[in-house]
């Protein structure tokens, strides 16, 4: 599965595939993913209810799954998108650390595969000062543990199990990408 994300994510380096919104790049995925796995249902925000979870809906960090990828026989994939646009680096950064966790969740539930896949086109996400939540995406320092917002209330925390080593890879111009398997 990560090999399809990484020859989607190429398509979009050769401008085979255009996105320029989050929405744009759901659907782009979700098109690229049906062509490749005619077998499985590929499905958008799906919401955590629909699956019989141990876990109950209101545990969750959130309630829906950008893309779902699943049989009768098996939960395949939970995939989380990000495509920021709108600076709010920091906010955007808390948001990618919850989407993670969320992962993290959805994987512990019966998911079998769960990935992040981040793209953006502000430098802003991967130079720069890495203080702070900064450091883990643009100094690779590993994500992992207790990481509390960094603006607003500082009391809102979300909690990675496992440990992260965020890598932007290159696009095109200035357009990077990062994309992780949860475990």
């Amino acid at each position: 599965m990560r090999h399809l994300l990484e020859e989607f994510m190429g398509l979009v380096a050769q401008e085979k595939v255009e996105i320029y919104n989050e929405f744009s790049f759901q659907h782009e995925l979700g098109i690229f993913l049906r062509n490749h796995m005619p077998n499985q249902k590929i499905q958008f925000e799906r919401n955590v209810s629909f699956f019989s979870f141990k876990l109950m809906k209101e545990h969750f960090v959130k309630k829906e799954i950008d893309i779902c990828v699943y049989s009768d026989k098996e939960l395949f994939a939970a995939i989380e998108l990000k495509f920021p646009r709108n600076g709010q680096i920091p906010e955007q950064m808390y948001s990618f650390c919850k989407d993670i966790q969320f992962l993290e969740q959805l994987k512990q539930s019966g998911f079998k595969n769960a990935y992040f896949l981040v793209y953006c086109e502000d430098k802003g996400f991967y130079q720069g000062d890495a203080k702070g939540i900064y450091r883990h995406f643009r100094a690779g320092e590993t994500l992992t543990g207790e990481i509390t917002k960094p603006t607003g209330k500082q009391d809102n925390k979300v909690l990675i199990s496992s440990s992260y080593q965020p890598r932007w890879q290159d696009v095109k111009g200035s357009g990077k990408f990062y994309l992780e398997t949860i475990a």
